[in-house]
């Protein structure tokens, strides 16, 4: 079968960092605790708990020791606790949700009500909302409802979101006739890097496959984006999860990953794909 791969996919370098942290911490401390997994992606969680990385739900599980927070940013409360349980910190947060953390804080300092266009349950979205006073998570237009028109709004976007997304909900905002707002593009150029290249190579392949965690949100993105323009678009973790019974009858597929799926996994993928042949 003929393979093509996009030419954006995988690992971003937030993700790298991240796990890089993480490992030369572990070579250092026998203990690590991870506020919430420190990537969305299984199998990469599961190798670092096996060097000692503990992944906890709340800093009330932490004993003591050193806790690693995670790429998607921990909230201002978070951290506060943390220096306060004599914990040390090693931050393995993505620098561009640090900059949306600290876009949220100055907007709010200017006046503005801050306004969070994502996905509300997302861990980053979380720590953006916490990161200053009164941030309004939109994720939909039912939301808008919401937002009070005698405020000035400041507006800003989870950074795995799709422009789409972002230009279709300012669109939408701007319709219910807010005095003033601020916009800024807080989007990650690595991120739509991907999800063109992976939007241009569907379109080109009989079937399509989008490799990463189920709880990965750009990894979500780029399925959707994908199945959009291709129907036979599939979002798996790893080839154990493949149906062989969808390559039959296509001759040429494409590879994507999301931004927390490790170049092993992609590799495997892509040369298995490569060596299937039908009975």
């Amino acid at each position: 079968m003929k393979v093509l791969v996009a030419e954006k996919c995988g690992f971003c370098p937030g993700v790298r960092n991240a796990i890089t942290l993480a490992k030369k911490t572990l070579e250092k401390k026998n203990v690590v605790y991870s506020l919430g997994p420190i990537i969305h992606n299984e199998d990469v969680v599961k190798q670092l708990a096996q060097s000692g990385l503990h992944t906890v739900k709340s800093i009330a599980e932490i004993p003591d020791g050193t806790v690693l927070i995670r790429s998607h940013g921990a909230t201002s409360a978070e951290l506060d606790e943390i220096a306060q349980k004599g914990l040390d910190i090693v931050d393995a947060t993505c620098v561009l949700v640090k900059r949306v953390q600290k876009i949220a804080r100055l907007l709010h300092d200017e006046g503005y009500h801050v306004v969070i266009l994502g996905d509300k349950d997302h861990p980053e979205v979380k720590a953006v909302v916490g990161s200053a006073p009164e941030v309004e998570v939109v994720g939909s237009e039912e939301d808008l409802d919401k937002l009070s028109s005698k405020r000035n709004l400041g507006i800003i976007c989870q950074t795995t979101q799709s422009p789409d997304f972002f230009a279709q909900m300012l669109g939408e905002i701007a319709r219910r006739g807010f005095s003033e707002m601020k916009i800024i593009n807080t989007l990650c150029r690595e991120t739509m890097a991907r999800q063109e290249a992976a939007v241009k190579l569907c379109r080109q392949v009989d079937i399509m496959f989008v490799l990463g965690g189920l709880h990965s949100a750009n990894t979500r993105k780029l399925a959707e984006l994908c199945k959009k323009h291709n129907p036979q678009t599939f979002h798996l973790q790893n080839w154990q999860e493949l149906d062989i019974n969808v390559l039959l009858g296509k001759t040429t597929a494409g590879v994507t990953a999301g931004a927390s799926t490790p170049d092993a996994v992609i590799d495997a993928f892509v040369q298995n794909l490569r060596d299937f042949q039908e009975k």
